[in-house]
């Protein structure tokens, strides 16, 4: 073997790099296929094992974070990021007040829908206003809902008394 010339070794160089290349874009592209396949497969396991209760907070936990988003985008003055963000918390918080079974759930149900109705006008106004308080007063109700449903699941996996209210309230929600 003797001494590449300047050009060759030059070229040999660029066709290592690229086959580098190549092969890292493609390592990363499959890891991250693989890793969102395994991502989705262990959320829709998370649903599908989950108790109502358990869906519930997981809504909670959704918008609440779609909204923090929102108010994290609104001090960057993202307004895209911000709407997508907000709407997205909207969407949850209406599917929370469709799930509510009215004719079961009595006064329960219908506090419910008033704190959902309150903190949806919520966030329509903050994200029309670019008014962060509205944001807080919607994130401070829903953080507080989400709290009781926490306690309410801890209750009933303990098998707590009281277990009709618990069904009453399940049957609401």
């Amino acid at each position: 073997m003797g001494l590449h010339s300047g050009a060759s070794r030059t070229d040999n160089l660029v066709s290592a790099r690229r086959h580098l290349c190549r092969r890292v874009r493609g390592w990363r592209k499959g890891s991250i296929v693989s890793y969102q396949k395994q991502l989705q497969a262990y959320q829709s396991n998370s649903i599908q094992s989950a108790s109502p209760l358990q869906l519930v907070v997981m809504l909670y936990d959704g918008a609440i974070r779609f909204i923090k988003q929102g108010q994290a985008a609104m001090e960057a003055r993202d307004l895209y990021a911000q709407n997508t963000s907000l709407q997205r918390a909207q969407k949850i918080v209406a599917e929370l007040m469709s799930c509510l079974d009215m004719d079961q759930g009595g006064e329960v149900a219908n506090n419910l829908f008033a704190l959902y109705t309150y903190a949806y006008n919520q966030l329509v106004e903050g994200n029309m206003t670019d008014d962060p308080r509205c944001l807080a007063q919607s994130l401070q109700v829903l953080e507080g809902l989400r709290a009781s449903w926490v306690e309410l699941e801890k209750q009933t996996r303990a098998g707590a008394q009281g277990g009709n209210d618990v069904q009453g309230i399940q049957q609401a929600a």
